[in-house]
């Protein structure tokens, strides 16, 4: 069943996802994940790494800092041109993303396109609005002492950003990665982090968020070969959301993204579409950026960012295809995909159906009845054992066997382990599977 309220409502019922600063009366666009959350965002991220770094032998990963030198965003073109068309209520002073409330338009629109859409106020229902102004998603803040007396000319010499995506601080490492490991023609750098965008609305849950974890590759190629590596690198995304991640195939689309709507540095994009339970928003994206970063940071900084073909001899600036995924987006769909409500035995249960390698844990281990002393000695012993060899393995005597079974159904566990008297005499034990709720008897060596 395809419902983001009943998924909302079990990330916070059972510790996965909870709104940001709670306990203050929440802060809009922020989300805090509770330990199972953590878990599986760490075995999402951890997924994409293996596969996309551990894996192959042209890629390597790097960690830039948050708070970079604003030039950087001068160079990429953020300050000029990172944006959203806003827009006022005059009425009720509401502000709004223009394009995300109104039908038919883009990011592009104008003050007047707007108006001729007639939309009415989500929030009080009057059609009077102010005109559209374009509203930069960076995040402000200042480095080193500035004191509510300075002066604005000292003020703005310590402006820098939170940066609005990890790409950058790859490009601004790129000519470090040449010059120490001198890596082979095509190689991507790779980098999982945080990146802050100051939405107008966030909205939907976790889909828009202000604060949310990027992982992305800046693949370096030769300008000649772009077309073959952006295939390659498409081949690839769609193995990894397909059979890694194991989302169902039939709700991912691709869209040829036209050139009005691209990134300001992009020739071709497509972007990944996903069928959320509110419907098909971007999951991923996939960008040729040309040399355009590189190009920027060469003219900025004043240093060459030329590659020198081992082989040939030949020195250009590289071309670059960039893969780009929101952690948080991914997370929402693995949620999506996994959500079932079936009926077990005229019971209806609900049962997070997550990839064995994904699950927050792989294993629970119950004792029988909890007040045998004999039975939890015993489930100890098997719990210690497969914490041993597993890791990701819990604990639960709350309830009776049956309560125990839907709350790990509900968490995404693939297999609990039940400890019973049988147990004390043969040394196995019951192990029930999550999808089929089947359950068989394993001697303990087996596990």
């Amino acid at each position: 069943m395809d419902n983001l309220d009943n998924i909302v409502s079990l990330c916070k019922r059972r510790g996965f996802i909870f709104q940001g600063s709670d306990v203050y009366g929440g802060m809009a666009g922020t989300w805090d994940f509770g330990p199972l959350g953590t878990a599986l965002k760490k075995n999402i991220m951890d997924a994409w790494w293996k596969f996309f770094v551990e894996d192959r032998n042209d890629m390597y990963g790097i960690d830039a800092a948050i708070i970079m030198n604003p030039r950087t965003w001068v160079a990429s073109g953020h300050t000029a041109t990172f944006a959203d068309p806003l827009v006022e209520c005059k009425e009720c002073k509401s502000r709004f993303r223009a394009d995300k409330i109104a039908n038919g338009i883009n990011e592009s629109v104008t003050t007047e396109e707007f108006l001729n859409t007639h939309t009415k106020c989500p929030v009080c229902g009057k059609e009077s609005w102010g005109p559209i102004r374009k509203f930069n998603m960076m995040f402000e803040t200042h480095v080193g002492a500035v004191l509510p007396d300075d002066d604005e000319a000292t003020s703005n010499k310590n402006i820098a950003y939170l940066r609005p995506e990890t790409a950058q601080g790859i490009f601004t490492n790129y000519k470090n990665v040449v010059d120490t490991f001198y890596p082979n023609l095509p190689f991507g750098l790779a980098q999982q982090g945080k990146a802050f965008r100051n939405e107008i609305s966030p909205r939907d849950f976790i889909l828009r968020d202000r604060e949310c974890s990027q992982m992305e590759i800046e693949y370096f190629v030769h300008p000649d070969t772009w077309e073959q590596n952006f295939e390659l690198m498409r081949t690839l995304q769609h193995d990894f959301l397909e059979n890694i991640i194991e989302l169902p195939k039939e709700k991912i689309h691709e869209l040829e993204v036209p050139a009005e709507d691209r990134a300001h540095y992009s020739k071709r994009t497509i972007d990944f579409m996903y069928d959320y339970p509110g419907g098909e928003e971007e999951l991923m994206g996939l960008a040729y950026r040309t040399d355009f970063d590189l190009n920027n940071i060469q003219r900025e900084s004043g240093k060459s960012m030329e590659y020198r073909d081992k082989q040939t001899g030949e020195s250009f600036i590289p071309h670059v295809i960039e893969p780009s995924i929101g952690v948080e987006r991914l997370f929402l769909a693995v949620m999506a995909a996994a959500y079932t409500e079936d009926e077990i035995n005229g019971e209806k249960r609900t049962v997070l159906k997550l990839p064995e390698n994904l699950a927050p844990y792989k294993f629970c281990v119950s004792p029988l009845l909890k007040n045998k002393p004999e039975l939890v000695s015993k489930a100890k012993e098997v719990f210690d054992l497969l914490k041993n060899k597993y890791s990701h393995v819990t604990w639960d005597d709350s309830g009776n066997i049956g309560k125990r079974y839907r709350k790990q159904d509900e968490i995404g566990t693939p297999k609990c382990v039940v400890v019973d008297f049988d147990t004390l005499n043969d040394d196995t034990v019951t192990i029930r599977d999550r999808d089929t709720t089947e359950q068989t008897r394993v001697n303990i060596a087996n596990l």
